[in-house]
């Protein structure tokens, strides 16, 4: 029988990292604390995000409606949301470290 103890550490280590990648919150869906910071920030660059998306989902009318509910604008309902699913799916953007003013 093949010793799997590397990769059931290897695994434990990564559960132990997602874990503290997704914070105390509750809701799956809470913003990183990394993430509302960048788009929190007044003077964040920003750049243009163009994919050709399935019609049928309607996710630029959705996005609007969220938007009038919501008042995020719509880049940063983006941004937030794509940052969230690729946290989870354990692609975390590789942010410098912070800088203490």
């Amino acid at each position: 029988m093949p010793d799997h103890t590397h990769r059931i550490r290897l695994l434990r280590d990564l559960a132990d990292f997602l874990e503290t990648q997704r914070g105390t919150a509750d809701d799956p869906f809470t913003p990183h604390p990394d993430t509302q910071a960048i788009i929190s920030a007044r003077h964040t660059s920003r750049s243009q995000l163009n994919y050709a998306v399935p019609e049928a989902l309607q996710l630029q009318r959705r996005i609007r409606r969220y938007n009038a509910d919501s008042g995020i604008p719509h880049g940063d309902l983006v941004a937030l949301a794509l940052d969230t699913f690729l946290r989870v799916k354990g692609y975390p953007p590789e942010l410098p470290p912070a800088v203490d003013e």
